[in-house]
């Protein structure tokens, strides 16, 4: 959908605006129909959450849509122009859910609020309605509740601006915002490196100018994402908008302070502040101030890639069963968060890494700092996100209570670390942060805040008895109103001699006097008539009001009344107390999830056994004993031991190829994943599963392993594979590792032969990068004998009673076969399908042996030019062929048969 509504109040937008998605309007329409008709008309591209009481009402096409995608009932609420209305609703307090279905949905979501109270509106007139405005815009890229998000993942909107670097090439500048956070972070990169930006932040909504979403060669990009895609108008989004809007979000002068941004990043972060701001009315993030991230800092890691390796997600899109899953032992939200933000952006400056690696030594090697630090961590709440929820205006006493929790759980950290010796760079930055925290405000919070908290501020209660003295005196008054209630009940029933007199209370007459029906009909009389006032009669019985009842009902109502206005304006003046530090606050979030993960990676390194490695600028590559950390995991828990492997691509002024061949499910593909693992491990500043490592800093991450369709775009596996591999023979560097699977096996066997041979020479003599590259053409193991940068290995099978085991060990050295029917039969292929399967191989290899493959391509030059082919010769004249063909032996008789075989064998 497009983002371009204008989002005016009633009050300013036009009458007569034609609704893009509601009927316009005519003589006979109600009221309340006309607001919502020009309301929607204001927000045409979002479905309508209109409020009407207890229930957002959707009307029209809005009801049409939202029934079908919720699932609700669709019902009619009169007529307009001849037809009836299509009508469905969502109870407010269940909207959360409803909201997430539709966002999930890729719908936008315009949340109309009442916007005064319904008896001012009556004061006004009968044919008043009640004022209402659009409050907030729901997109993916906006939410802030908590039930909609997911708490160990950041809520990104994304943001893309294009400026020109010179005549042949752009330059994007990218703007991360997550408004539930603050966290705020501009990012500049060409247009090679756009896609592993992209998927790095990973966002639920981007903004993208007009001008870049219809380019044709970047169209690709916004149909890969997973994100919804919101087109943005040009206009008013120019650098110098653009800066003049993050000053003044931010109060400040110039943006020097917060570092030196490219024209790109201001007009990206232009954009993002335009559209928060578009989306959240009237209310203000507390965004941090945007932090630049320098180009090539990170290590650029593709989608396909970051798919191939399942470093987030599963390749079925799943948490469960990724590096991510693996991986994360933290425990508090905000640490989760930093886990996977390390995870898809590791560090390719060995100094930062060292640091980081520094405190998870730090933690590993103190097992009693450790456990400390984690177990006031796990008393630490999401205190980023309650604080954004307070800044906006949405969090209740909840969120309050959160922040509380979370000051304390710094101070207690804080005091913590004051105390550990020789902290390293990163903790003792964590430190400083904590033990500088101001905590009065927690204090407070903590002597107001009830014991038990409602969700919400309105329905009070959440002011604990003793902090104020008028709001005590108010529910004295409520508590004692109940014991001259039960006082006056008792004095009623004397005077009346009704034993079973009650006084009683609902919404509709509010407090009465209820009495058997023939004792109400006494009261009807003197003495009684002139105190009781009848209001109801019943079956059985009836209901009186008195002048007594009312008083007390008018005092009990004005101090409830008054004691919420109290409890708000406490809420209030806590809200702006933790809005005045919201800077503090937030560094103090940002300190905690530090320490979260740091203890984590720790925690995590000592349990399983990993190793610190050694990282570097040099083109190193060397494991020794490393292991898949997602299939080892799996395989203890069934109580299997893994089988480690080493692997070296180490070179000088290139790197090493390793050309791996074996046997299928013999564990190539998870030796492949594993050493790319250890790479984004290692320079996430985490230790790596091996008993030693030394990578020299990798600056590009290619995985092309597995297959997959792209119907949707026309592309079969092989041409998706294709892709693949052309955008890393055409982007890898020395410092890069480039992992390849069975490249050109999805099409004709000389064809898929001849590709890989190419890709192989081109890896070696241009990209020159560190490489490991498994195939089942085993004719490319002769490679090794010509190029001195590529050897081969292999993973060990062995047989045993007819059975092949496989022992998932690497060694030197190369396959002499695949083992394809052995794995065929496992699989459960019939047996004479592989028994036949095992004729048609022997008949196969017997050819092979007389006319062998492999000498055509030992003769192949190495990187020559192709000989020009010479024309094919024409089939020489066959005279025996011809004579055959011209017998019919049906209209033969045995004589003239005989005498035509004795012709041909003379002709032979």
């Amino acid at each position: 959908m497009s983002s371009q509504a204008a989002y005016k109040s009633p009050e300013t937008t036009s009458p007569n605006a034609a609704p893009a998605s509601a009927p316009a309007q005519d003589s006979r329409v109600t009221p309340m129909m006309a607001q919502y008709i020009e309301i929607k008309a204001a927000n045409p591209d979002s479905l309508l959450f209109y409020r009407m009481g207890d229930f957002y009402e959707l009307f029209f096409e809005d009801a049409e849509i939202a029934s079908q995608a919720l699932g609700i009932v669709l019902t009619k609420r009169g007529k307009h122009q001849g037809q009836d209305i299509p009508m469905c609703g969502v109870p407010v307090e269940r909207a959360d859910d409803y909201l997430q279905r539709l966002i999930g949905l890729g719908h936008r979501v315009a949340v109309c609020e009442q916007t005064e109270d319904p008896a001012e509106a009556k004061k006004r007139g009968s044919k008043s309605v009640v004022r209402r405005d659009v409050v907030r815009l729901v997109t993916p890229g906006t939410i802030t509740e908590e039930r909609l998000l997911e708490p160990g993942r950041a809520n990104y909107l994304l943001a893309i601006a294009r400026r020109r670097a010179s005549d042949t090439q752009w330059c994007y500048g990218l703007a991360a915002v997550d408004i539930s956070t603050g966290h705020f972070v501009l990012s500049e990169t060409d247009g090679t490196g756009l896609s592993a930006e992209i998927a790095r932040f990973e966002p639920r909504e981007i903004l993208v100018p007009d001008v870049i979403h219809d380019d044709p060669e970047l169209r690709s990009f916004w149909q890969e994402t997973r994100a919804s895609i919101t087109p943005l108008s040009r206009e008013g989004l120019d650098p110098a908008s653009a800066e003049r809007r993050l000053k003044d979000y931010f109060g400040v002068a110039t943006l020097d302070a917060f570092g030196a941004f490219s024209p790109a990043e201001i007009t990206a972060a232009g954009s993002a502040l335009f559209y928060v701001e578009k989306t959240q009315i009237d209310s203000r993030p507390a965004l941090n101030p945007p932090a630049r991230d320098t180009s090539g800092a990170a290590l650029a890691i593709d989608a396909a890639t970051r798919a191939n390796l399942e470093l987030t997600r599963t390749l079925s899109g799943e948490r469960t069963g990724s590096l991510l899953a693996t991986i994360d032992c933290t425990v508090t939200p905000g640490g989760a968060r930093l886990l996977a933000e390390r995870l898809a952006g590791p560090l390719t400056h060995p100094g930062q890494i060292r640091d980081r690696q520094d405190s998870v030594t730090a933690l590993a090697e103190n097992n009693d700092l450790r456990d400390r630090l984690r177990r006031i961590l796990k008393r630490s709440p999401d205190l980023a996100r309650a604080l954004s929820r307070l800044s906006l205006g949405r969090g209740g006493p909840r969120d309050l209570a959160c922040v509380r929790d979370g000051l304390f759980a710094a101070r207690e950290l804080g005091l913590e670390l004051a105390i550990a010796p020789n902290l390293p760079t990163e903790l003792s930055a964590a430190a400083q942060v904590l033990q500088g925290l101001r905590t009065d405000v927690a204090d407070r919070l903590a002597a107001a805040l009830a014991d038990e908290l409602p969700l919400l501020k309105r329905d009070g209660g959440f002011v604990r008895a003793g902090f104020d003295p008028a709001l005590d005196e108010l529910r004295d008054l409520q508590q004692d109103s109940r014991r001259f209630i039960a006082a006056l009940q008792a004095r009623y029933a004397t005077e009346t001699g009704c034993r079973s007199l009650r006084v009683k209370h609902n919404h509709m007459i509010g407090y009465f006097v209820e009495v058997p029906q023939n004792v109400g009909e006494d009261l009807l009389k003197e003495p009684f008539k002139d105190v009781f006032v009848h209001r109801q009669t019943m079956a059985g019985a009836m209901r009186f009001s008195t002048l007594e009842l009312g008083e007390l009902e008018a005092k009990i109502a004005s101090a409830a009344d008054r004691a919420l206005k109290i409890e708000l304006a406490l809420f209030d003046e806590m809200v702006q107390a933790l809005l005045d530090l919201a800077g503090d606050v937030a560094a103090a979030a940002e300190a905690i999830a530090v320490i979260d993960v740091t203890a984590a990676l720790a925690d995590l390194a000592m349990r399983l056994d990993w190793t610190r490695p050694v990282v570097d600028t040099s083109l190193a590559f060397t494991v020794k004993g490393g292991r898949h950390p997602v299939v080892e995991a799996a395989l203890r828990r069934e109580g299997t031991p893994f089988i480690a492997n080493d692997s070296d691509l180490s070179g000088k002024s290139a790197g090493h190829i390793l050309l791996i061949t074996g046997p299928n499910m013999g564990g190539k593909s998870t030796y492949l994943r594993q050493n790319a693992l250890i790479v984004v491990l290692a320079q996430m500043g985490s230790y790596v599963p091996a008993k030693e490592a030394h990578i020299g800093i990798v600056d590009r991450l290619f995985s092309r392993v597995g297959a997959a369709d792209d119907l949707a775009r026309g592309r079969s596996t092989f041409m998706v594979e294709m892709v693949e591999t052309a955008a890393i023979l055409n982007q890898a560097t020395a410092h890069s590792l480039v992992i390849l699977d069975e490249i050109g096996r999805g099409t004709a066997t000389f064809d898929g032969l001849s590709i890989a041979w190419a890709a192989i020479e081109h890896l070696h003599e241009s990209n020159r990068c560190r490489a490991l590259f498994a195939t089942h053409f085993h004719e490319l193991t002769a490679l090794a004998e010509r190029m001195p940068r590529i050897s081969n290995a292999t993973l060990k099978v062995t047989e045993w009673n007819g059975e092949v085991v496989f022992l998932h060990e690497v060694v030197p050295g190369a396959a002499d076969r695949s083992y394809g029917l052995q794995v065929a039969r496992l699989a459960g292929l019939p047996a004479p399908v592989v028994e036949r399967a095992k004729t048609i191989l022997s008949e196969l290899e017997k050819s092979d042996r007389e006319a062998p493959k492999r000498a055509l391509f030992d003769d192949l030059p190495l990187f020559a030019v192709p000989a020009r082919a010479e024309p094919v010769p024409p089939p020489k004249h066959d005279v025996l062929r011809e004579a055959l063909d011209a017998l019919d032996p049906d209209a033969m008789t045995p004589r003239e048969a005989l005498d035509a075989l004795y012709r041909l064998k003379a002709q032979r």
